[in-house]
């Protein structure tokens, strides 16, 4: 992101309030960016990282993976971030070219079209529980493998299943193990993955342009 004074000052206001955690410098950082964005300190105790998904996601944006979301306003608010780092091409599930279906929401279907054409690809979901379910069908039957899945839908029927059933996937994922959750909060975590990575990767891919 753009930063100013303000969000400095304000982001060692989050410092001074969180607390002691369990998190990694790197985790720390995630959270901290979902705290600003939300002001709901709630999501401390709430957000899971898989084992390695920090990791993995950092290496997937640096070697312009694919990124694949479900909603515009995911879309919009990572997009800033991405075309000013490492440029990836980033597809919306609602404008996938698809063949109504009565029995789908049009994020699950547009979502599961883009996830066969880009299987690897990095996924965020962050309002449509529909196209998390996909996805999550998807890797069960081993027809995608996913580099990393941010999933953050808000939902009341069935979400803590479809996210337990993520969490004991093998993919590395980034979740919020609770109903809450937005597109706001899946684009800060982009966001904040992304300036990981390129302090991870940036400067390497600089010196070689």
């Amino acid at each position: 992101m753009e930063w100013h004074v303000t969000d400095a000052q304000s982001l060692a206001i989050i410092d001074s309030e969180i607390g002691d955690h369990v998190f990694s410098p790197a985790e720390y950082e995630i959270v901290r960016r979902v705290i600003y964005a939300t002001s709901d300190f709630e999501y401390k105790s709430l957000i899971r990282f898989s084992e390695h998904a920090l990791q993995s996601g950092a290496a997937a944006l640096a070697a312009r993976t694919t990124i694949v979301v479900d909603v515009p306003m995911v879309q919009v608010g990572i997009a800033y971030d991405i075309q000013n780092t490492f440029a990836n091409p980033v597809y919306c599930s609602m404008e996938a070219l698809t063949r109504p279906q009565k029995e789908r929401t049009r994020a699950a279907w547009g979502i599961e079209t883009l996830a066969k054409r880009y299987p690897e690809g990095i996924f965020v979901v962050g309002q449509a529980q529909t196209a998390l379910t996909a996805l999550v069908d998807l890797i069960e039957t081993e027809e995608i493998r996913p580099a990393l899945i941010i999933a953050t839908p808000v939902g009341f029927v069935n979400v803590d299943d479809v996210k337990e059933r993520l969490q004991e996937s093998l993919v590395p994922y980034i979740t919020i193990d609770s109903r809450k959750g937005n597109a706001v909060v899946a684009a800060a975590i982009v966001d904040g993955l992304v300036d990981l990575a390129w302090q991870a990767y940036g400067q390497d891919r600089n010196g070689g342009n």
